[in-house]
């Protein structure tokens, strides 16, 4: 896909992973919208950040819990730049067990509104912009909390609505592909732990023991915990180097899911035939 002149929208794009996206679109031409409610202390840098560009952006302060706010989001988009080719749906709570405990009522429906049920609503009202586009693009965020749940080391950083909300992700993933062929690719990136999101930089990360980070970074088969480039470059290939891939899930997670278990060496057998 070549990528100047075209138009995405990047959700929460204050601060971390949809910030870092937002700015490697917007230095290849992109037109780029990006959505915050909160964080406001970072606006200011994400302004200026953007303005440093040089390029056209638009910046809309929008509560995607409240759904009916949704179709103006995205008239706002294609009123400023006349067309949407790209979906960048990255939104979640992500709440800790170190951090908050068992989830009550109001915390388990926040999770599912936020991580599962804004990504719907912001889809369908983008899809026929997207499907207009001729070659639209979409990119759902996911973790891989939605494979292991609450288990192993990630038992500390993985809720179980947080799981439960993020294996659903990939369902919408596979019903979306099916749904916006052959105008449009959906694909899903599915993160282990990264800086500003499970891993360092977090509030839950500080909160851990040493122990702790270790016996996850351990279960790690890079060793490692992911970082912004690592995100901004899986992004970039499956905007412009995968026409062929959609419905598909990239686990972006170090090896974390395999970490764990070892393979036995090779046995000696009893025979040549």
């Amino acid at each position: 896909m070549k990528l100047s002149g075209k138009t995405a929208l990047v959700l929460g794009g204050v601060k971390g992973i949809g910030k870092e996206i937002g700015l490697a679109l917007s230095k290849t031409g992109v037109n780029v919208a990006l959505t915050y409610y909160d964080w406001e202390e970072h606006l200011d840098d994400m302004k200026k950040d953007f303005a440093e560009t040089g390029n056209p952006h638009l910046i809309l302060r929008t509560n995607l819990l409240e759904t009916e706010t949704i179709p103006g989001l995205i008239s706002n988009v294609i009123n400023r730049f006349g067309r949407l080719d790209i979906l960048i749906n990255n939104i979640e709570r992500g709440g800790w067990p170190v951090v908050h405990g068992q989830y009550n009522r109001k915390q388990w429906d926040m999770e599912m509104a936020t991580t599962l049920r804004a990504k719907l609503w912001v889809f369908e009202e983008s899809l026929p912009y997207l499907k207009k586009s001729g070659d639209g693009v979409v990119i759902n965020f996911s973790s891989i909390a939605g494979i292991v749940g609450r288990s192993g080391p990630a038992s500390y950083v993985f809720n179980d609505g947080y799981a439960a909300a993020n294996r659903g992700i990939s369902l919408l993933t596979e019903t979306w592909a099916r749904m916006a062929a052959p105008d449009v690719r959906v694909n899903e990136i599915m993160l282990g732990l990264f800086e500003t999101r499970h891993a360092e930089k977090t509030r839950g990360w500080e909160l851990l023991n040493d122990d702790q980070k270790k016996d996850i970074i351990d279960h790690i088969l890079l060793g490692r915990t992911g970082n912004m480039d690592d995100i901004v470059k899986t992004v970039m290939f499956l905007i412009k180097d995968a026409p062929y891939m959609t419905g598909s899930v990239i686990k972006l997670d170090g090896g974390y899911t395999l970490g764990g278990e070892t393979v036995a060496p090779m046995p000696e057998g009893e025979d040549d035939v």
